[in-house]
C-alpha cells in the first residue's frame, strides 16, 4: 500500500486551509505505517514505554472518536479501547493487527469528516468534559493538527528504529 500525501494550498479560506492541514496529517501518519507487517507495526520504542506504530494508530482513532463525536456532535460513547476512557490504554498494541488499528482508525476520521463537513460553521461548539469547558470546531481542528503533528513526530522515530526509513 503506498498512501497518497496532498499537502495543503498556500492559500485557501479558513475551513479548507484546516480540512488540508489534517488531512496531510492523517495520511502521513498512515504513510509511515506503508510496507510495514502487523509485527513490525507492533514495535516498541524502547523499554518500558509501550509506544508503536500501530499504538499511535489506535490512539488516533481515539482522540478523532473523543474530539469530533463525543464533543462536537455531543454522542454518548466510550472510547475503543479503553472502559475506564484511558487514552494511553490504546498505545499498547500487544496483540493488535494492521486490520482492526487501521479500519478502526479510518472509520473514526470518516465520522470526523462528516460531523466536520455538516457544521455549519468552525463556530459550532461542544463540551469538552476534560477540559471542562465548551470548545469550538475551529479549536478541536486546530488540536487534531496539533496531535498528528507531535505524534508523526514519533511516528519518524519509530518508523526510522523499524527498518531505517526516514523522510518527512
Amino acid at each position: 500500500m503506498t498512501t497518497e500525501r496532498i499537502g495543503p494550498k498556500a492559500t485557501a479560506d479558513e475551513r479548507e486551509m484546516l480540512r488540508a492541514f489534517l488531512d496531510y496529517h492523517r495520511a502521513t501518519l498512515a504513510w509511515k505505517c506503508d510496507g510495514l507487517d502487523d509485527e513490525q507495526l507492533r514495535l516498541r520504542s524502547m523499554p518500558p514505554s509501550t509506544l508503536s506504530l500501530l499504538g499511535l494508530v489506535r490512539h488516533m482513532a481515539e482522540v478523532e472518536r473523543a474530539w469530533f463525536r463525543r464533543v462536537i456532535d455531543g454522542e454518548d460513547i466510550g472510547l475503543v479501547w479503553s472502559d475506564s476512557g484511558d487514552f494511553q490504554v490504546a498505545y499498547d498494541a500487544t496483540g493488535a493487527t494492521r486490520a482492526e488499528a487501521f479500519a478502526a482508525w479510518q472509520a473514526e476520521v470518516e465520522h470526523s469528516r462528516r460531523i466536520e463537513g455538516e457544521a455549519a460553521s468552525l463556530d459550532v461548539t461542544g463540551y469538552s468534559k476534560s477540559w471542562d469547558e465548551d470548545v469550538s470546531l475551529r479549536m478541536v481542528m486546530l488540536h487534531l493538527i496539533h496531535e498528528y503533528a507531535r505524534h508523526n513526530g514519533h511516528a519518524d522515530f519509530l518508523r526510522e528504529g523499524v527498518d531505517g526509513v526516514t523522510g518527512a
